[in-house]
């Protein structure tokens, strides 16, 4: 995340020397990303963060492809994956490509006896059902409904849950995520029109310290494995940081919409960039206010883009027969737009009270097997007349 953030204790200047009470030495670790040219952490340490003392089960965990080359448009019925008590066990992916994953969660149990760390991608987390707390190396967040926690990749984390109904949407990126650079000055900091400002992002304020050694299992991903590592002090054992490289939440509903006289593009809702994809986020809003306006979208072709949208909430306008929790796929070169009657029914209304998030990718994204069990099959044909 492109501002400052420090948390805890450090010492006034980078690389030097930083003792405990009984004169032994903190623990320097550089958190960083795109070599020495991304963003990066100092993070302090009780113990070395290099001690392993065991590798043990590692297996797959990549999807299996149902469709590798798919042009026929699908919705997806996501509340029909079923819940699984542990947390990674329930993280299914339904949409892959070489840029990112699209995964659908329904955990009932929080992360207990492991840590997690997904070396492969960042995380996107979007909560749909749930509130609990984001626990990690850096710092703590508590989260609730419309929540998207970003949890850059190395981080190493707990999910807390407060009971047992969780779904979540997840997006894994295999390249940095960060605010769109068009809602940044060349400083970093959100500009004027950007539909949300750095007060809307919460940073960790918590910071959680063990000064423990023992046995403590991470499960590490790498290239779409598991990797069971039992390291032998507490990961949690950070005293402070500071830096641009750490977890942070923002709700979906601090996203102020930007609106006009007519039907405004996809891009004016982005919320998220990558250099592979984006995650938009569409919000209740006022329609647009030409008086000869169609507030319903246009027809377009999908030509460069698949395009999913993950229904949340609310009233989809420009749907028939969508619930929360569905998923659409609107697979690139082939066009897509309002079904039957919804532009009709459009016009005249003044406001929409829709919540979805968006994921538009520049690579084709493959249907895995996973996504068939909840696929309906006949989603293609719903422009009929």
């Amino acid at each position: 995340m492109p501002f400052y953030h420090k948390l805890g204790e450090i010492p006034p200047k980078r690389h030097t020397q930083f003792r405990k009470k009984d004169g032994s030495l903190y623990y320097e670790q550089l958190f960083g990303t795109i070599g020495f040219d991304g963003m990066s952490t100092n993070s302090y340490h009780e113990h070395r963060p290099t001690m392993v003392k065991k590798i043990g089960k590692q297996y797959s965990v990549k999807p299996k492809i149902a469709k590798a080359n798919n042009i026929k448009s699908y919705r997806f019925r996501g509340f029909q994956v079923s819940p699984e008590n542990d947390y990674l066990e329930s993280r299914k992916i339904v949409l892959t490509n070489s840029d990112c994953n699209i995964i659908l969660s329904a955990p009932k149990e929080s992360t207990k006896d492991y840590f997690y760390k997904n070396t492969d991608a960042d995380e996107v987390i979007f909560i749909h059902k749930g509130t609990g707390k984001l626990r990690t190396m850096l710092g703590n967040l508590d989260f609730k409904y419309g929540d998207y926690l970003v949890i850059p990749r190395g981080i190493i984390y707990k999910l807390d849950f407060d009971d047992d109904n969780n779904r979540l949407f997840i997006v894994e990126s295999y390249s940095p995520v960060y605010t769109p650079k068009r809602y940044r000055n060349w400083f970093g900091q959100l500009l004027e029109h950007s539909p949300f400002c750095e007060r809307d992002l919460r940073r960790p304020q918590e910071l959680e310290t063990y000064n423990e050694l023992g046995d403590f299992l991470i499960k590490v991903k790498k290239q779409g494995e598991i990797i069971e590592m039992t390291y032998a002090s507490h990961p949690f054992d950070v005293v402070g940081y500071d830096g641009y490289n750490f977890p942070y939440a923002f709700s979906i509903h601090d996203f102020e919409p930007i609106t006009g006289r007519i039907h405004q593009p996809p891009p004016v809702h982005q919320t998220f960039e990558t250099n592979a994809f984006v995650i938009c986020s569409f919000v209740p809003r006022l329609y647009d206010y030409h008086p000869n306006s169609i507030p319903a979208p246009y027809n377009h072709s999908n030509i460069d883009s698949d395009e999913v949208l993950y229904y949340v909430d609310g009233d989809f306008m420009s749907r028939n027969d969508i619930e929360a929790g569905h998923i659409s796929l609107h697979p690139a070169g082939i066009p897509h737009g309002p079904h039957p009657g919804a532009t009709e029914r459009s016009i005249g209304e003044t406001v929409t009270e829709e919540l979805a998030v968006m994921v538009d990718t520049f690579k084709p994204l493959q249907v895995t097997e996973e996504a068939m069990k909840i696929a309906d099959e006949d989603y293609y044909k719903s422009w009929l007349e």
